[in-house]
């Protein structure tokens, strides 16, 4: 059985010049109302070795750590249906995307949109990419997934692409 699902407001400061899209909060964020709250995800491991906001801060400090750095983070789904939480179980027909063209008025710094794992990438090019919805001075990147689901690449590959944040920091 799925369940339509809603995702969080952005975590973005009126300056962000990085946004990392995900496709839509697992089960285990959803419950816990926190981004990548699944405690085997490396988003918040990456993002202590990148900008100082790693897991073992309060989650608030987190995103504040992040606010200050210029990343902002969001999902492409503002909601969709899925049974648990793989990406790959979303239903392609209820996808309905978040208000890209008001984020990016808001976001005028905007120099980069990196997307976390495939089905992210994916969403965003059918939603956005396809209809020029993002700016054409702002960059996309396809991070690898920091999803526990995504066994395929080390960690020290996956942390080395993300790396790559770095340069519009």
């Amino acid at each position: 059985m799925s369940a339509r699902l809603s995702s969080f407001a952005p975590i973005a400061a009126a300056d962000a010049r990085i946004l990392i899209l995900g496709s839509m909060p697992g089960v285990v964020s959803l419950r816990a109302g926190q981004y990548y709250a699944h405690p085997y995800n490396l988003f918040w491991s990456f993002m202590g070795e990148l900008f100082d906001a790693g897991p073992a801060r309060p989650y608030a400090d987190r995103v504040e750590r992040l606010k200050a750095s210029g990343v902002a983070v969001w999902d492409v789904l503002q909601h969709c249906e899925r049974p648990g939480s793989l990406d790959s179980a979303i239903l392609r027909h209820s996808e309905v995307p978040n208000d890209f063209a008001a984020f990016f008025v808001a976001h005028p710094q905007l120099r980069v949109v990196a997307t976390n794992g495939g089905k992210a990438h994916e969403a965003l090019r059918r939603h956005l990419l396809a209809t020029d919805g993002v700016p054409r001075d702002v960059t996309v990147l396809a991070l690898p997934s920091t999803s526990p689901a995504n066994a395929s690449q080390s960690r020290a590959l996956k942390l080395a692409r993300w790396r790559s944040l770095l340069d519009y920091s």
